[in-house]
């Protein structure tokens, strides 16, 4: 039960630190002096007028010297109080501050201050408690009924002060609803972090060392104060307790904000609104929280949103995302992410980034299996449809589309850039490989564009690659064609009645080949079955498997020459036998999304390693890591398109000739995009039954826009023919 300890009224603010817990050669201050911004010589005692102005004023304190003020303090601006402990107040002027359409007076009216620095020019009115906090420059705190720091105050993150016990340790369990994949949030914690900590879970070195930097990164003696960063603005809140606000937050009709760090500053402000409810949690830069949303144990991610009721509870919402309505629980996200539907539903699961939840989704009801402890990996670019349920585990290759259905089974969608169908009439399970590229250009070209456009980000910590065709969705497109190459083969022989017998893997993928490299024609009466795609008995069949197959080479095709014609970019003067060189060596197949960054699995095994053996031996050091590993990237997928375009001419090196000819047949493939882009969004416009709406085709065109005059598909046309040319041009050059 509660129990209420009666106190005398002069322990207010006093002994802020328990005895038993101050460190020898410290005072109860030592630590809020080392926080502060401001220097000791500042602050001076009060004079006797000013007490007396300060009483007249009905101002109360148990120790008046315990009061210290500038020299521009005015203390007719300071009414009706009650001070208790060390309170220090800086400039207060007879001005006023602005923020949007609130006007107050700067001083301190009707509010409850203990042991708290006040910067200059603040306005603190109807603060009805405001203990142990430090509160920068021209702050405005406004009817607030309690902002309180407790001596063991953790901000958020994931440590113990002194004399606490592992119990009180907030851990976030992300990915599965079991705790088997706990991290522990900090300040700075980025997606590749948890990512990192939460997938390795058997290298028990690498654990306990990620445990231990986290523990080291904060101070674990107690009394560190509060902070309200300069030019914050908080009005009309509740309860705000254990909280640290960078500069120029604003946050408005809180319900309730507890152990909370908020990052902010001027540049990329972050906001909470109206019936917000946060506790434990780390929130990143430029955020903004509105509407009655609900966040428990969680990190949001610089640059992202929650909206309109929605919930996130021990989860990590990487960077430039937005989560609307939805509820959202035991999650890892990687950067953007989008959610925005009331009854979408995502539950233990990886999400890659890149994604868009739809309306309906049910991904993580865990009543469909005999346990909690299951899960959902999805590669970046994912994208189920409306009411899409899904069963755990699953796992779903980059760009995976899914058509709305109930998806009974689990998956294991092994082809990138499909498109998903339950076909239940026929009771069978369909998947189309490369359906965004043959069907979707518009959406696929204007992926990494919009998510390039909206990272806003001034503080980059995460790295992130956005293009579609990158290492890993290449060495997945890979993968893929030797899957259709085998099944293929095996339709063939089913066709023709020839038992597989003890065909290897290697003889299938020569027979699918020659198969799929002949007339599509002579392939129409196969049905290409689909293998540990779908757990039941039925048919999983795979759609258009010839043009599929030649989709994914011209992807293959336009990754490769892209990204060295890059390089040959970046060094115009290199002959093609130095390119060559400089691009040549073994393909690294093998690459890791690691947060949104793409790290190879060897290079990501020597991180590991690096920070198991105390090498890397603080989160500044991983982070500094990561960031070497970015800059050396550009030059490493370089590096494996050059050996991509080598595997698709069967060759170790690239000649004059096969450069013509490769160069040649990327001007095709650029204008195949070209064209497509436009074709795929023209379909809206043909659509009957979208023009059937509409009066005529003048209100289409005023309401949908004119597709000639399609900003998108105009930018597009022209940085495809600045390319074209370019190409052009490397052709003169290496014939020459």
């Amino acid at each position: 039960m509660p129990k209420v300890t009666v106190l005398q009224p002069d322990s207010l603010g006093m002994e802020f630190i328990p005895l038993e817990y101050l460190p020898e050669g410290d005072d109860q201050y030592t630590i809020r002096k080392a926080q502060s911004v401001w220097p000791e010589a500042r602050w001076r005692h009060l004079r006797s007028e000013e007490i007396e102005s300060l009483v007249k004023n009905q101002n109360t304190s148990e120790n008046w010297d315990d009061i210290m003020v500038t020299d521009s303090f005015d203390p007719s601006l300071v009414r009706n109080n009650r001070f208790f402990g060390l309170v220090r107040i800086g400039s207060v002027r007879d001005i006023a501050l602005r923020h949007h359409d609130l006007k107050l007076s700067v001083g301190i009216t009707n509010s409850l201050i203990i042991s708290c620095d006040i910067g200059d020019d603040v306005a603190i009115h109807n603060v009805q408690y405001l203990s142990h906090y430090i509160v920068g420059d021209r702050c405005i705190l406004f009817n607030i009924m309690e902002m309180n720091t407790t001596d063991h105050a953790k901000f958020g993150n994931g440590i113990i002060k002194d004399g606490e016990s592992e119990d009180v340790r907030v851990w976030i369990d992300i990915m599965n609803e079991t705790g088997t994949r706990q991290i522990l949030p900090f300040d700075g914690m980025i997606t590749a972090d948890a990512w990192i900590w939460a997938k390795y879970r058997e290298d028990s070195k690498l654990q306990d060392r990620l445990r231990i930097i986290t523990q080291k990164l904060f101070d674990a003696r107690r009394g560190y104060y509060g902070t309200i960063g300069n030019e914050c603005v908080i009005k009309n809140s509740h309860t705000l307790k254990d909280i640290k606000i960078g500069a120029g937050c604003y946050i408005k009709g809180a319900n309730k904000i507890k152990n909370i760090t908020i990052n902010s500053s001027e540049q990329e402000p972050t906001q909470i609104g109206e019936g917000v409810e946060l506790v434990n949690g780390i929130i990143g830069y430029g955020c903004r929280i509105f509407y009655g949303c609900k966040a428990v144990r969680f990190i949001l991610g610089n640059n992202s949103n929650l909206k309109y009721g929605a919930r996130l509870i021990n989860s990590f919402l990487g960077d430039n995302s937005t989560i609307s309505c939805c509820e959202v629980l035991n999650n890892l996200i990687f950067p953007a992410h989008e959610q925005h539907h009331n009854n979408s539903f995502l539950v233990a699961s990886v999400v890659m980034g890149q994604s868009n939840i739809a309306a309906g989704a049910t991904i993580g009801s865990n009543h469909n299996s005999r346990s909690n402890d299951s899960e959902i990996v999805a590669g970046r670019g994912f994208w189920p449809g409306l009411c899409t349920s899904l069963k755990h585990s699953s796992r779903f290759a980059s760009f995976t589309l899914i058509s709305k259905a109930d998806y009974q089974a689990e998956l294991n969608i092994m082809l990138p850039f499909s498109l998903v169908n339950n076909n239940i009439t026929a009771d069978k399970l369909e998947v189309m490989p490369a359906f965004w590229w043959m069907h979707n250009m518009y959406a696929l070209s204007r992926n990494s564009k919009k998510f390039i456009a909206r990272d806003v980000r001034l503080r980059k910590t995460q790295n992130i690659e956005f293009e579609a065709l990158a290492p890993d969705t290449v060495e997945e497109i890979i993968s893929a064609l030797g899957l259709l190459e085998r099944w293929t083969a095996s339709a063939a022989m089913r066709n023709e009645g020839v038992a597989a017998g003890k065909i290897t893997d290697s003889e299938l993928e020569l027979k699918g080949k020659e198969l799929l490299a002949g007339d599509e024609s002579m392939l129409r009466e196969l049905e290409v079955l689909g293998q540990g795609m779908e757990r039941s008995r039925r048919k999983v069949v795979i759609l258009k498997v010839h043009k599929a197959y030649h989709a994914y080479l011209d992807m293959l095709h336009h990754y490769a020459v892209k990204n060295i014609s890059d390089f040959i970019r970046g060094n115009p003067s290199l002959p093609l036998s130095s390119v060559c060189d400089a691009l040549s060596g073994k393909r690294e197949v093998s690459w890791v999304n690691v947060g949104g960054q793409l790290i190879s699995e060897n290079e990501l095994e020597n991180l590991k390693s690096g920070i198991s053996s105390g090498k890397l031996d603080s989160w500044d050091d991983i982070h500094n890591r990561y960031n070497e590993l970015w800059k050396e990237y550009g030059l490493a997928k370089q590096k494996h398109a050059f050996a991509t375009l080598c595997l698709l001419y069967n060759t170790v090196d690239i000649t004059p000739d096969i450069w013509t000819e490769a160069l040649s047949k990327a001007s095709l493939i650029q204008k195949y995009i070209t064209d497509q882009v436009y074709l795929s969004r023209k379909k809206d416009y043909e659509n009957p039954f979208r023009m059937m709406i509409y009066r005529n085709n003048d209100e289409m065109k005023a309401v949908m826009g004119d597709i000639d005059q399609n900003d998108f598909i105009l930018r597009i046309r022209e940085e495809n023919e600045e390319y074209l040319t370019f190409l052009e041009s490397l052709k003169m050059q290496y014939q020459e």
